[in-house]
């Protein structure tokens, strides 16, 4: 059995498949991932001796691209753009396979949908965040072109605005890609996307899910575990003094002055700083010991030993820190990280920034409610009760169903 896995995205998008990767081949199955070809990736699927197949382009170059035309070229151009590329080399990487498993933008799950259909290999969807599938409990995902009238409370009736909204999206990019390859028109995008059983990935108790409008799966989340120790210097500095403050956006441009804001912030508050370049470039401001700067590093052994976490919301982040017992303060930019944000305040363990742009004012009561007693009590009673083993259950599922 040859599973191709397949998404588009930042390390949050790709790391979860590698996870995936690992637990199916664990169970003998020849599992490989079609994902960007970025420098970082190709050393963590190279370190875990896992087959990586190129999507078609580094996401980091496509984002430094994108992100200064965001004001010129629309969602749907951008989209039709990526599900053309998409789907030429996902079908180089789809040879031979028995089932294919797409996640990430919506516009590379579509071409990988469409690839499936054409070769004729078993398709399912995964997602990270509950609210980008359908259920009566939540309202769906707003794009700032298609906002969501804030009089209707009827969930369902906005799950079927839904359909329109992304038709309007990436119908057009979608359906020119299928008649350029001899395939049918598609009516309904979303659901053709997200096929018969879509898997969530995501902790039942981070992001509770019923699929009660569709039949789908909620595994818990694809977490790879991560045995790298703590580089040296980084080890003395936690060793040196009291828990510092966690501070990095990921992958996420950073707002404005956003480090020197944030290290005066923590400052004031009596704690250290622990900083993360991420892909933001974020930098220390002066040489005080009080401070250390971080690369990548194994969140894993990190987390534990920090007073706290601020970050952007990823879904990844959320997960390792309150996996960890970390409490979190949450500056969601875009996408599903404010969902991520009200998830963390409505548990207790942290606190959610209403907006992008922190002042010193509204972060540092931010990351004062997150260092009270209560809510480190709180994260700590909660990371107990992370599902570990999501990524085996996943394989277990798409093994049964073969």
């Amino acid at each position: 059995m040859r599973v191709l896995l397949s998404t588009f995205g930042s390390r949050g998008d790709v790391q979860p498949l590698l996870a995936l990767a690992v637990a199916l081949r664990t169970l003998g199955v020849d599992a490989r991932v079609c994902a960007p070809q970025d420098a970082e990736f190709v050393k963590l699927f190279a370190d875990a001796d896992v087959p990586l197949l190129p999507a078609f382009r580094s996401v980091r170059d496509w984002l430094a691209e994108m992100w200064p035309k965001r004001a010129t070229v629309s969602l749907p151009q951008a989209a039709a753009q990526v599900m053309a590329a998409q789907y030429e080399a996902i079908s180089r990487a789809a040879e031979g396979c028995d089932v294919m498993l797409a996640t990430g933008l919506f516009s590379s799950v579509s071409a990988a949908q469409s690839v499936a259909e054409k070769m004729g290999i078993r398709y399912v969807h995964a997602a990270y965040c509950p609210m980008f599938l359908p259920s009566l409990e939540q309202r769906p995902f707003e794009y700032p072109t298609h906002p969501l009238p804030r009089d209707v409370t009827d969930n369902k009736v906005l799950w079927d605005r839904d359909v329109h909204a992304m038709n309007e999206l990436f119908g057009g990019g979608l359906n020119a890609l299928r008649a350029s390859v001899g395939l049918s028109h598609v009516d309904n995008v979303r659901d053709y996307c997200h096929g018969a059983r879509p898997l969530l990935a995501a902790d039942p108790v981070l992001a509770p899910w019923q699929p009660s409008l569709v039949d789908g799966v909620q595994t818990g989340a694809w977490i790879l575990p991560d045995e790298r120790p703590l580089p040296a210097d980084l080890s003395a500095f936690l060793d040196a003094g009291t828990p510092p403050v966690y501070v990095g956006l990921g992958s996420i441009p950073a707002p404005a002055d956003f480090a020197r804001m944030s290290i005066e912030v923590v400052r004031a508050h009596g704690r250290r700083i622990l900083m993360s370049r991420g892909w933001a470039e974020l930098a220390l401001v002066d040489d005080s010991k009080d401070c250390f700067i971080i690369g990548e590093v194994n969140q894993q052994a990190l987390f534990p030993r920090v007073a706290a976490a601020i970050h952007h919301g990823g879904a990844g982040t959320t997960t390792a820190a309150a996996r960890a017992g970390a409490p979190q303060v949450i500056i969601p930019q875009l996408g599903d990280q404010p969902y991520w944000g009200s998830r963390v305040w409505d548990l207790g363990i942290g606190s959610a920034h209403d907006g992008p742009k922190p002042t010193a004012q509204s972060l540092s009561a931010a990351l004062a409610a997150a260092l009270s007693d209560g809510t480190r009590a709180r994260a700590l009673a909660v990371a107990d009760t992370v599902v570990g083993d999501g990524a085996m259950r996943a394989a277990h599922l798409l093994i049964e169903a073969n």
